[in-house]
């Protein structure tokens, strides 16, 4: 496994697994498989409902707790300094662990100056090893960084081979943020795993498409946690730390960028208003 090292110090897994879209009721067996596997670093957030079955695994994967990195995100409903607070200490009883590693903004929505007041508080406290944020785009990242105490140590963020997000990585460069990715796999858009690019460049190391997409992410600085429920994706997934991409095949991939999101876009006022909506 490699590490990226957070601007606080703390090291972090650059290969994470994901749970979001896993039901609850499958999250302890996912996870338990992931860590089987050799995954040491979980994505949950409280959003996803499924806290509980991490936090089972956790208790009951055998791993010292001290060789796990656990993720978590506070939802727009609990924004603001005292709801936030709140939460943060319901997530470590869903988690049952007596510290988070990673804990970030869902998103950039509510009051999420308070939400990171709370979050720096619990950090300085020691019950959050690192504080971050998910879907901040460059203009709002650069905001929150200006005026918080503690800079945020992760922004994680839509980015596959047709999505990289190259202008906010170097915002995040610029301000010591660690770019990571969610949906790494654009959750199979545009026909992902038969794009041709990968797939030619899959052959010349014996790798499928979903692997030559981590690679690339990974050789680009970014973090990712892909998602499957099914044991053998896990170990596909996990094998990308045993080849590189060259030079030419790297600029081969940078052409599929597209510079737009599959998903949607904070811009966008009718997204604004759904995510807000689902806040209240």
């Amino acid at each position: 496994m490699e590490f990226v090292t957070l601007n606080n110090g703390i090291k972090m897994p650059k290969l994470g697994y994901g749970v979001y879209q896993v039901d609850a009721k499958e999250t302890k067996r996912c996870v338990l498989d992931a860590i089987s596997v050799g995954y040491r670093h979980i994505d949950t957030a409280q959003a996803y409902g499924n806290e509980e079955g991490v936090g089972d695994a956790i208790e009951k994967c055998g791993v010292l707790r001290s060789d796990l990195f656990i993720t978590t995100k506070v939802w727009i409903s609990n924004a603001g300094y005292e709801k936030a607070k709140r939460s943060i200490e319901d997530s470590l009883k869903k988690l049952k662990t007596e510290y988070i590693d990673l804990l970030l903004i869902h998103q950039p929505f509510n009051d999420y100056y308070g939400t990171y007041r709370a979050m720096e508080e619990a950090y300085k406290a020691g019950y959050v090893r690192a504080i971050g944020v998910s879907n901040f785009y460059p203009d709002r990242l650069i905001d929150l960084c200006q005026f918080v105490e503690i800079t945020p140590a992760i922004n994680q963020v839509e980015t596959h081979v047709f999505q990289q997000q190259t202008k906010a990585h170097e915002i995040m460069k610029k301000y010591g943020v660690q770019h990571e990715s969610w949906g790494p796999f654009a959750e199979g858009r545009k026909d992902f795993f038969n794009t041709p690019i990968l797939n030619e460049i899959g052959k010349k190391y014996n790798k499928s498409a979903a692997q030559v997409a981590l690679r690339f992410l990974l050789q680009n600085d970014v973090v990712v946690i892909p998602k499957s429920t099914h044991k053998d994706r896990m170990i596909q997934n996990f094998e990308v730390f045993d080849f590189i991409l060259s030079e030419e095949d790297m600029a081969a991939i940078k052409m599929l960028d597209t510079g737009e999101s599959l998903f949607f876009s904070h811009y966008d006022p009718k997204t604004v208003e759904f995510l807000t909506g689902l806040g209240k």
